[in-house]
C-alpha cells in the first residue's frame, strides 16, 4: 500500500508489534491528550486489549498502523467496519500524532493510508448499503476537525459529555412497579446476557455498534471492569435496562481526579417511558459515591430519539464537552 508523499519527512509507515508499540503508541496518544486539553489517560494494557481481540471487522494486522521518523514513534491509526442503525457500511477511521510533529503533514498522510486501508476493506467485504468513509472529533482537536474538513469530510452528528456533580445529594426515585435492582451475577454467560441486552437497546440509536464474539472478550477484558458496579434492573429473569459503570483508574491518577463513567445506560424497548432510565441512573450516582467518586459522567447523542437527554438533565447533568461524528462518501475518496 502507497501514500501520497504530502511531507518532506521521512516517514515510514509499518504495522504494529504488540506490546512494545502499545508503550509507545499511549506515549503519542497522552501526550496528545495533554496537549489538547483532554482528560483521558491510555495505558499500554488498555491499548493492548482495545487492538488485542481481533474479527472481519478490525485486525489490527491489517488495519492497525505505527508512523515512525528517524525509528521514533511519531503516530499512529487504525480502521474498522460497521453496519450502521440508518443503513450505510461505515468504515471508521481513527489514529495521533504526538504534538512535537504537528503541522508538518503526518496527519494528512495518516489519513490517506487510511483511507486506502479502508478501500481495500470495502472491497474484501462488499455490501450493497451505501458505502462511507467515517471519524470523530472533540471540540478541542481543532487540528483534526480542519483536516477532516479540509479532505471533504462533514458533520452529520454532535455528540455531548455531560458531568454531574455533588454526588452526596442525589435525589433516588423509586423503581417502577414490577421490577427490581439486583446484581448481575459474574459469570460468563450472565455478564454475555447483559452485553446482548445492551447491543440490542442500541439499535434504535445513531450509528452503530459491533456486537461480536471479540468485541464481547474485550468487554470483559477491560482493564478495571469492575461487575459490581453495574447496576441492572430484573423483570423477574429478564433484563429491562442498566447502566454499565467504569471507574478510570489511569485517567483518575493522571489528573488527580475522581470520576466515575455511566458508560452505557440502556432501557429495552418493553420497559421504556417508566421512569427506569432516572431510576438506574441516580442508582449509579449512588454506586459511584460509594467508590469514592465525586462526580459522574456521561456521553449522549444530542439528537437522542428516545429523549434521554431531557432524562440527564433533571437528573442534574450539564453539558461540558461536544464532539463530532463526520462522514464522506467513500467514492469521494481519492485513490
Amino acid at each position: 500500500m502507497t501514500t501520497e508523499q504530502i511531507t518532506d519527512l521521512d516517514l515510514t509507515f509499518r504495522p504494529w508489534r504488540g506490546a512494545p508499540d502499545a508503550e509507545e503508541m499511549a506515549r503519542v496518544s497522552n501526550a496528545a491528550n495533554r496537549a489538547e486539553g483532554v482528560e483521558q489517560h491510555n495505558t499500554p494494557e488498555e491499548l493492548m486489549n482495545y487492538f488485542g481481540h481481533p474479527d472481519e471487522h478490525a485486525d489490527a494486522a491489517r488495519d492497525l498502523i505505527v508512523v515512525e521518523l528517524d525509528r521514533e514513534v511519531v503516530g499512529y491509526g487504525w480502521h474498522s467496519w460497521v453496519d450502521t442503525s440508518d443503513e450505510l457500511r461505515e468504515h471508521r477511521l481513527g489514529g495521533y500524532v504526538h504534538p512535537d510533529w504537528t503541522g508538518r503533514g503526518i496527519g494528512r498522510r495518516l489519513q490517506a493510508w487510511l483511507e486506502a486501508r479502508a478501500r481495500e476493506s470495502a472491497a474484501d467485504h462488499p455490501s450493497d448499503r451505501p458505502v462511507v468513509l467515517g471519524s470523530w472529533a472533540d471540540d478541542q482537536r481543532l487540528a483534526k476537525r480542519a483536516l477532516l474538513e479540509h479532505l471533504g469530510y462533514r458533520v452529520v452528528r454532535g455528540f455531548f459529555e455531560m458531568r454531574r456533580d455533588d454526588l452526596d445529594r442525589v435525589e433516588v426515585p423509586p423503581m417502577p412497579d414490577g421490577l427490581e435492582v439486583r446484581p448481575v451475577p459474574s459469570d460468563r454467560a450472565s455478564l454475555r446476557r447483559l452485553f446482548d441486552a445492551d447491543a440490542e437497546a442500541f439499535l434504535d440509536h445513531w450509528g452503530g455498534f459491533v456486537a461480536s464474539d471479540a468485541t464481547f472478550q474485550a468487554w470483559l477484558d477491560e482493564p478495571g471492569a469492575d461487575p459490581s458496579l453495574y447496576v441492572a434492573a430484573w423483570d423477574g429473569d429478564e433484563i429491562a435496562g442498566a447502566v454499565i459503570n467504569h471507574i478510570p483508574r489511569a485517567d483518575n491518577e493522571a489528573f488527580g481526579i475522581k470520576r466515575g463513567w455511566l458508560e452505557s445506560v440502556f432501557v429495552r424497548r418493553p420497559w421504556r417511558r417508566r421512569g427506569l432510565a432516572a431510576a438506574l441512573v441516580a442508582r449509579s450516582l449512588v454506586r459511584l459515591r460509594e467508590a469514592g467518586m465525586d462526580h459522574g459522567m456521561l456521553g449522549v447523542d444530542a439528537e437522542n430519539p428516545t429523549g434521554a437527554l431531557g432524562v440527564y438533565e433533571r437528573a442534574g447533568f450539564r453539558v461540558v464537552k461536544r464532539s463530532w461524528a463526520y462522514r464522506r462518501p467513500m467514492e469521494d475518496a481519492a485513490s
